[in-house]
């Protein structure tokens, strides 16, 4: 009697165990009235796709994101308040796709900070189409307007975009795949904001104590004040080989951004696909936290060599496909190749 319910206790204990297990499940979570979708992984918050209203944010984002463990790799202003973190370009919000000169309206730039947004443009969610999760792997596909003026003009392009959340122990994949579609002839000029960018959190920065300031295309300036360089451990290495914040309007098909908040090491890489105009694509990497791939600003990085001005007719789409890998951990350069290879596979 006691052999037995000893050994009912053990089938239990391991029962028990075996419940408390990631299983990395990846679950999405619609609220409508919160204007986002929640990914959680094992019941655990992952990031969040988020569309407020255009009068609190110009565009779409992931945001925050976080590793495996929990940590937020993302910048928390202006949404997040955070200690020691710059307050430069409130329009660097989480993860986003968008562009510095399309027709002439920029869509990069665009906040609430503007006072004149009339050359200015807006990415309006307009609808979710497929909220799938499971084991390892969830995916939502959204679709967007892109409009001028401040988004009371009109739509220059159609957007669909499918994001695939990837769970596997301790690192997390965001793929974005998103198809801009021409209302009317357009032209995305070569300029050097864009396209497919991260900002991340301060500790990630490369470390720099001086005072800088910070302009946009418009000419307007964002002074930042010298901070304090404790824990900032951001260092960028490309694929091309090339370090540090030398990496800016170099080309390769990944770059990786690695760094430590407090104990945890963690590594983000971006990276390209084959089949991305330019590929591989140029790097609007910033030792200040913004963390960028720009396939379309080739006559800026290339110094005038080439010029590309981009145009679609109308009715014509191109696509854009990135791969965002966080790990929790170290990461060697074969396994970033390796996981370019598949990401090009897909």
């Amino acid at each position: 009697m006691k052999k037995s319910m000893m050994m009912m206790g053990l089938m239990l204990m391991s029962a028990g165990v075996f419940a408390q297990q990631k299983t990395d499940k990846v679950q999405l979570i619609v609220k409508k009235n919160e204007r986002k979708v929640d990914v959680l992984v094992d019941g655990q918050p992952f990031t969040s796709y988020f569309y407020p209203s255009d009068s609190i944010l110009k565009k779409p984002v992931l945001f925050p994101i976080r590793t495996a463990q929990g940590t937020m790799i993302t910048r928390g202003y202006p949404f997040i308040k955070k200690a020691g973190e710059r307050v430069d370009h409130p329009h660097h919000v989480g993860m986003w796709l968008n562009y510095e000169s399309v027709n002439g309206f920029d869509f990069w730039n665009n906040s609430t900070a503007i006072k004149d947004r009339s050359k200015y443009g807006t990415i309006r969610h307009t609808g979710i189409e497929k909220v799938v999760g499971g084991h390892g792997k969830g995916e939502l596909q959204v679709t967007a307007d892109w409009i001028d003026t401040d988004g009371k003009g009109k739509t220059l392009l159609k957007e669909e975009t499918t994001y695939i959340f990837t769970a596997k122990g301790n690192q997390r994949i965001i793929d974005r795949i998103t198809t801009l579609t021409a209302v009317e002839n357009v032209t995305f000029a070569d300029v050097k904001d864009g396209m497919f960018a991260i900002r991340v959190a301060r500790e990630l920065e490369h470390p720099s104590d001086k005072p800088d300031v910070f302009v946009d295309a418009n000419g307007i300036e964002t002074k930042v004040d010298k901070l304090d360089n404790t824990g900032i451990s951001g260092k960028y290495h490309g694929s091309n080989g090339v370090n540090g914040e030398e990496v800016w309007a170099t080309r390769g098909n990944w770059m990786n951004l690695s760094g430590k908040i407090k104990d945890e090491d963690i590594n983000i890489v971006i990276i390209d696909h084959p089949k991305n105009i330019s590929y591989p694509t140029y790097w609007h990497a910033r030792g200040y936290g913004l963390f960028a791939a720009n396939p379309l600003g080739v006559n800026v990085f290339s110094k005038g060599k080439e010029t590309l001005n981009y145009k679609l007719a109308p009715n014509q789409s191109v696509t854009f496909r990135y791969r965002t890998v966080i790990t929790s951990g170290k990461v060697t350069d074969k396994e970033y190749d390796d996981l370019a290879k598949d990401f090009a596979n897909q």
